[in-house]
């Protein structure tokens, strides 16, 4: 075997090694961040909205903690969503479900304004007013 024969079965012998841990680390690279907040950024002029939880909670009573929901008598995923401190517990939840993913509430879905409410009362931290 000559000199050139082997120097170009040791370089595919390399690329072959390297492959493998390249795809791993893009794989991994691109489950790092959620890409959710890239997509579905806050738009919301919070400046603008009264992010109270007065107005939070009339969201929650007419969307969420229905019948057959977020409610005591039901629970739906194991999650009420009756009184603030239990908003306030799952805030991210309800960010991720209703503002980002926008898979709840199921059937009807909110509105542009009640997006902006949610988004802004949870950024500034879920204040009890």
């Amino acid at each position: 075997m000559n000199n050139k024969h082997i120097h170009s079965y040791n370089n595919g012998m390399l690329l072959k090694a390297m492959t493998l841990p390249v795809i791993i680390i893009l794989l991994a690279a691109g489950c790092y961040y959620d890409k959710g907040e890239l997509i579905y950024p806050d738009t919301a002029d919070c400046s603008k909205v009264n992010a109270t939880y007065t107005a939070v909670k009339a969201i929650l009573t007419t969307k969420c903690n229905t019948a057959g929901c977020h409610n005591t008598a039901s629970a739906a995923g194991s999650i009420v969503l009756e009184t603030y401190d239990q908003a306030k517990a799952q805030a991210g939840r309800i960010k991720q479900r209703a503002i980002v993913d926008k898979t709840m509430p199921p059937g009807s879905p909110l509105t542009a304004s009640d997006i902006s409410l949610l988004t802004c009362w949870i950024n500034s931290g879920t204040p009890n007013n």
